[in-house]
Parts: structure tokens; C-alpha cells; sequence
């Protein structure tokens, strides 16, 4: 992580006035699932309902008025608040791994894009933020973007997704595995959290519906006879050392809504390296494979990834790559966000299109 150099006056002043959004840490270990959003009185006024408490990944934040230059880190969190039509609120965002969510593209033009990857600490400083939002406790830890507590002594209060949260390991730089398995309860906590976060809660409750909805009406009148006889395998990223999803993350809430199968459930990390000889040994029935944009592995792009499985000696004998049977998804609908979504509307599309052979 580069040293941030002094902060401009223009920037110091305004971190100086936001002294009053601190952050403060929990002692001991509070649930990583908390996130439940408490408002509280305050003795010297300010706009109604704050200040108010965010209690996160363990620790309390205080938010002492809705923020009003707020820095996303991820897209994840970015695309939560454009969809909470919070794009006036925003003074940044960074990270950007696929194409934006549809519906978002402009209120998405109104935000200054200050990274593509992770920026360095230095440059979120210089949006003069007064609210960081992050999809993973890496962003915000050694390593990352800068750790909260940095940005805890500057006055500016941090907020992690609570799926990243939840893991049972929680090392930077890990993907972590689950013990219980991820529901979409908690991604609609993360949209209630933040609209609390900006006092825009009825918007919060809106995008929650929607998103119920459209679950429901992906999976409405599916076959659980023959769904269940499917099996599917989630290919997120790398032909080297290929990335596959495990029993209990985005790939288990899209599995477990459609009522099928995943042939790695028996692993409860989020995403296992795993040997394509053992891919082909499972042969699932569908590939779910990540269509990413992002360079930062091999075979990132769908197209990579088929080219790969229908020359590979190993996988090309494969029954689903023989049939081509293959669910093309965007990174962010492959992990816990709000795009979740579109990846039980995909599968659950193909799934009523397939009858199992037995």
C-alpha cells in the first residue's frame, strides 16, 4: 500500500469536519452476520434519525449524518447504492471486474470512476470522503486499499458486505470457506444496511422486493423431480489452476434455489483450486462458467474459458462440453451481490430446457 503524502487543505478541512463519524471497534467477537442498522438520539441535535449505529463484521459504526461523498471500492457495493438512486451521494467508485448492471448506466455517468482495480489510499483521500463502502474484507485490510482503522483515525466510517463476513475464515488474501451455507437474507441485509446507512430506507425495502420477486418468479413451476437430477459445476476463473465454487457461497444460493446439484458441495471453501482431472471425474450435466472482463487470470473471458474445455484432452471429453451445455455468467452474479440474481434466472432458464437422461 503506497504512503498517502499530506492531505490538500481542501481535503483535511473536510476530514477534520467529519471527525464526528467515527468508528468504533467491538471487543471480542460480535457475529459477522450482524449488520443491523440502530438508530439513536444525540444530544446536540442534527438531521433527523441521526446519529446511527451500523453494527458490521464486528464492529459498531457511527454515522453521524448521511454521507454525502461516499467512495464504493467495489462494484458490489457500487451497484447496491446506484440501484438506491444514491449516485448524487457518491464521490467515487473503483474496482470493476464486469459490465454494469442493466437499468444503471446513467446514474452510473454521474460518478467519477477513480480506479479500475484498487486505487491507492492516497487517491480515495483525495475524493475527500466522508463513507467507504467495500464488498470485501480485503479491500479494507492489509494489503488493500488502506485498513479501517486508517480511515477510522481520519474520521470516515467504513462498511464491509456482510457475506464477506460470514466466512469462517476470514485471513486477507484467502477466499475463505463456509460452515452454513450463504442465503440471499444476507444480501438483502447488506441493501437494507446501506439504505439505513443514507436514510433512504423505503428505497431499500423497493430494491429488496424486486429482488424477491424476480427469485421468485425465476424458479416458479420448476421441476423439482428433474431438477434435482442435475448437476451443475461453477467455473469462476483460472485454466492453470482452475477455480470452482464450493458448496456455500453465490454458487450454493443459485444451486439451492433451482433445486439442483453441485458436483463440488462436498467442499466448503468458497472457491477450491481444483485438478481437471477431478472436474472430469464429477462430469457434471451444465458448466456455469464466469464470462469476466477483468486480465488479472487466465482464461477470464467466457470464450477463453470454452476454447479451453473443448481442446483440453482432459475436458473436452466431458458430457456437458461434448453438448455444450454451458450457463454464461458475469463475475458479480457468481459472488454475493445483487446480480445473484440474474445467476438463478440463467440457470434456472436452462434447466427448463434439459431433461436428464435418467
Amino acid at each position: 500500500m503506497p504512503i498517502a503524502r499530506p492531505i490538500r487543505p481542501t481535503a483535511l478541512s473536510a476530514l477534520l469536519l467529519a471527525g464526528a463519524l467515527s468508528l468504533t471497534a467491538c471487543g471480542g467477537g460480535g457475529t459477522a452476520r450482524d449488520a443491523k442498522t440502530a438508530q439513536g438520539g444525540a444530544a446536540g441535535g442534527g438531521a433527523a434519525g441521526y446519529p446511527r449505529t451500523v453494527e458490521n463484521c464486528g464492529e459498531k459504526v457511527r454515522i453521524a449524518a448521511a454521507p454525502r461523498r461516499a467512495v464504493s471500492l467495489n462494484q458490489g457495493t457500487t451497484e447496491i447504492m446506484l440501484s438506491l438512486g444514491l449516485q448524487d451521494r457518491m464521490a467515487g467508485t473503483a474496482t470493476w471486474t464486469d459490465p454494469l448492471m442493466k437499468g444503471l448506466a446513467k446514474a452510473n455517468a454521474e460518478v467519477p470512476r477513480i480506479a479500475e482495480n484498487n486505487p491507492s489510499f492516497e487517491k480515495v483521500l483525495d475524493t475527500e470522503p466522508d463513507f467507504v463502502a467495500s464488498s470485501f474484507l480485503s479491500t479494507l485490510g492489509k494489503g488493500g486499499v488502506a485498513t479501517r482503522e486508517q480511515f477510522e483515525k481520519l474520521g470516515v466510517p467504513t462498511y464491509i458486505s456482510p457475506a464477506d463476513c460470514t466466512k469462517n475464515d476470514k485471513t486477507v488474501g484467502t477466499d475463505g470457506a463456509r460452515s452454513t451455507p450463504l442465503a440471499m437474507e444476507t444480501v438483502y441485509e447488506e441493501v437494507r444496511d446501506l439504505a439505513g446507512v443514507f436514510g433512504v430506507e423505503e428505497r431499500g425495502e423497493k430494491v429488496v422486493a424486486g429482488l424477491e420477486a424476480r427469485m421468485a418468479k425465476a424458479t416458479e413451476g420448476l421441476d423439482a423431480a428433474r431438477t434435482k437430477k442435475v448437476s451443475l459445476l461453477y467455473w469462476f476463473a483460472n485454466s492453470d489452476s482452475p477455480y470452482m465454487g464450493g458448496c456455500c457461497g453465490a454458487p450454493g444460493i443459485i444451486t439451492n434455489a433451482v433445486g439442483a446439484k453441485n458436483v463440488f458441495d462436498d467442499t466448503h471453501d468458497e472457491w477450491p483450486q481444483i485438478n481437471w482431472e477431478t472436474v472430469a471425474d464429477r462430469d457434471p450435466d451444465f458448466l456455469v462458467i464466469g464470462d469476466l472482463t477483468r486480465k488479472s487470470q487466465t482464461a477470464e473471458t467466457a470464450a477463453k474459458k470454452i476454447e479451453f474445455l473443448e481442446t483440453n484432452p482432459v475436458t473436452k471429453e466431458m458430457d456437458a462440453v461434448k453438448h455444450q451445455r454451458y450457463v454464461l455468467l458475469s463475475g458479480q452474479a457468481m459472488n454475493p451481490t445483487i446480480r445473484t440474481v440474474e445467476g438463478v434466472e440463467k440457470v434456472a432458464a436452462a434447466l427448463r430446457t434439459y431433461v436428464p437422461a435418467k
